[in-house]
């Protein structure tokens, strides 16, 4: 078997826009095939670059599968990003995107196929959450600090158990359930448990 070529070895400046090109193949390829089939090369064709540039930019699949995956959110988490619609449940709804990865049945397709890596690829737990739930847990927390800071609802006990519900429950759906995130789903997570558990009265105040 030929070996991988050296990750990370020092070059020329990389290409913001071959290396958006070639995430966005990765995408393309993770939802035609499955997992085991997804190679290197397969990537590498449909992007137009060479196996060296990928390996020159990831170590390998793992690794290139996950960048293709934290890149996907079109929304910028960050608080500057983040919607200020007036009221909690308008910011939560701001951020649901039903065209993320490219529609539900395609979205499900590439979840389906980190899910297949996740099982094959125990590591590849720390670095999904780090490249998905932790940014999502963070904007959560955001926006349910901003909603207390406003007077929209009082400080909840639990601040950061509560952000990483939605976040949490979605990732666990997609990846291990391997089931849509969809618009139902989110809104009977948003509705049912954070809204409400946010609406219920603390301990002190009973």
């Amino acid at each position: 078997m030929t070996s991988a070529p050296t990750a990370g070895k020092a070059g020329r400046r990389r290409d913001p826009e071959k290396d958006a090109r070639i995430l966005q193949a990765t995408l393309d390829v993770l939802a035609e095939t499955d997992y085991a089939d997804v190679t290197i090369e397969l990537v590498a064709a449909r992007a137009g670059a060479g196996r060296h540039t990928i390996y020159r930019r990831w170590e390998g699949k793992d690794e290139l599968i996950l960048a293709a995956i934290a890149c996907t959110d079109s929304a910028d988490l960050g608080p500057d990003g983040l919607p200020d619609t007036g009221t909690l449940r308008s910011d939560f709804l701001a951020l649901l995107d039903p065209n993320w990865m490219g529609g539900s049945e395609r979205r499900l397709r590439i979840l389906s196929s980190v899910s297949a890596m996740i099982t094959r690829t125990p590591r590849a737990v720390d670095a999904v959450t780090r490249a998905i739930v932790e940014p999502s847990t963070a904007a959560y927390r955001f926006l349910i600090q901003r909603a207390v800071d406003r007077g929209e609802y009082a400080p909840p006990p639990h601040l950061d158990a509560l952000a990483q519900v939605i976040p949490s429950m979605a990732a666990y759906r997609a990846f291990f359930m391997q089931q849509a995130v969809d618009e139902e789903f989110m809104l009977a997570i948003i509705d049912g448990v954070v809204l409400a558990a946010l609406r219920e009265p603390s301990a002190a105040d009973r």
